[in-house]
């Protein structure tokens, strides 16, 4: 590996690290101030909502710009988040514009992996990124209870400044103002991220119009990048199969409570670590699939997007811990030996489309909006009276459903298309880009 991708690694680990003791830090704040409890579960979509609004703009500005800038600005628009949290801001409103930082800085984080990196190496890459961003979620929930709890807090705010007052005064402010810190020594390595020399894609702009009509100029070519996308014959099904990884598994902590509450009698504390459980199988399988695949096999791990569907429902027949873990790191595992080739294949058919930014903004926005449908229909069937039981087994057969349909869509494309899929498998065995 080059020497920049370990500074993108490095990067990339305290921004996601910070992201999520942030979230800690945000809801232990609103409860701390009497928030209501409506308020403090919208902490999660006001995160999201901005990777849905704003995905035919953030693509853009990530092929705009160099991707190590992109990332840096990202990083500032994080930090300002928090300080609106520290300093009156709304929580909820401070934590979208946390949210914002977070949706520009996804399509550069990936997309410049297709620009350093040729694309014999991106497997590798990914699942090192994705082992990576799945311990920096651990390590930070980990992180953000300890510094939001008494005896890291204490500490904390026992560090006043001389003269002057920083209104700090909460042992959650002191969490937010420690992890400011942490958000700039991301940004630092942002700046250590060198050019690759790929040239940029600058944004449509004309003098003579304001700034709404260029916004507005952006929609149709994303609505164009989207429908490339989902037109080309490796390009559908690495993002159908991603889309749908990614918007199971956004809802899979939220499963995985309600199953540990109710299978294994756990209080929220304690189900919480069965989600760092599920994290740690997905990291090794991430890493797994690093190792072993290569981008033109990686259509070959559809069925375990079955596979998983199936032992969702599984979990169903699990009322014991000592059989529940292995069976969760055995569910995590599935996923990201699934999720890291099939990502790297869309990258790889992205950037050869459109250009890296674009096509993980692309990425991005079907993803997001696959997290709120799915969330939207768990929520649906336990709105309805279904149990926890009923609702994880429709859930699950839902996942497995569209895995199916997803295998029969490829299978359909190698025999009605086989030419044009065997060529476009040709260009991921042997394209050699930098």
């Amino acid at each position: 590996m080059k020497r920049g991708f370990y500074t993108i690694m490095s990067a990339q680990f305290f921004s996601s690290l910070a992201d999520n003791a942030l979230f800690v830090a945000a809801v232990e704040l609103m409860r701390s101030g009497g928030a209501p409890e409506w308020q403090r579960a919208a902490l999660v979509p006001i995160f999201t909502i901005f990777y849905v609004a704003l995905a035919p703009l953030v693509g853009a500005f990530a092929d705009a710009l160099p991707k190590g800038r992109v990332m840096f600005i990202s990083n500032a628009i994080k930090v300002v988040g928090c300080v609106m949290m520290l300093f009156g801001g709304h929580p909820l409103w401070a934590y979208a514009v946390v949210g914002l930082g977070a949706a520009a800085y996804s399509p550069a984080k990936y997309g410049i992996l297709t620009e350093l990196l040729p694309a014999s190496q991106l497997v590798k890459a990914n699942g090192w990124i994705e082992g990576l961003t799945i311990a920096s979620i651990i390590l930070g929930i980990v992180l953000g209870g300890q510094l939001v709890g008494h005896a890291l807090s204490t500490r904390l705010l026992g560090l006043d400044l001389p003269v002057f007052d920083t209104g700090i005064d909460t042992p959650p402010e002191a969490a937010i103002s420690a992890l400011i810190l942490v958000y700039i020594i991301a940004a630092w390595f942002n700046t250590r991220i060198p050019d690759t020399g790929v040239e940029m894609r600058p944004l449509r702009a004309n003098a003579q119009q304001g700034m709404l009509r260029n916004l507005l100029a952006l929609l149709p070519d994303f609505w164009h990048c989207n429908s490339r996308l989902w037109r080309d014959k490796l390009g559908q099904i690495s993002l159908a199969t991603t889309t749908l990884f990614w918007g199971a598994g956004g809802n899979l902590k939220y499963i995985v409570l309600a199953w540990a509450s109710l299978a294994l009698g756990y209080s929220t504390a304690q189900a919480s670590s069965l989600t760092g459980v599920v994290a740690i199988g997905t990291a090794v399988g991430a890493v797994v699939a690093s190792m072993r695949m290569r981008l033109d096999m990686a259509t070959r791990v559809i069925p375990m997007g079955i596979s998983m569907g199936i032992l969702l429902i599984g979990m169903n027949f699990i009322g014991n811990i000592w059989i529940a873990v292995p069976f969760l790191i055995l569910l995590g595992g599935l996923g990201g030996f699934l999720v890291v080739p099939m990502n790297a294949l869309l990258q790889h058919r992205g950037h050869n489309l459109m250009g890296a930014g674009r096509s993980i903004a692309v990425q991005n926005f079907n993803e997001q909006a696959c997290i709120l449908i799915l969330g939207a229909f768990y929520s649906a069937c336990t709105g309805l009276g279904l149990s926890a039981y009923w609702a994880i087994t429709a859930f699950g057969l839902v996942v497995a459903g569209f895995m199916w349909l997803i295998k029969r869509w490829h299978r359909n494309n190698l025999q009605r298309y086989p030419e044009e899929v065997e060529h476009l498998l040709a260009i991921a065995r042997s394209d050699k880009h930098h």
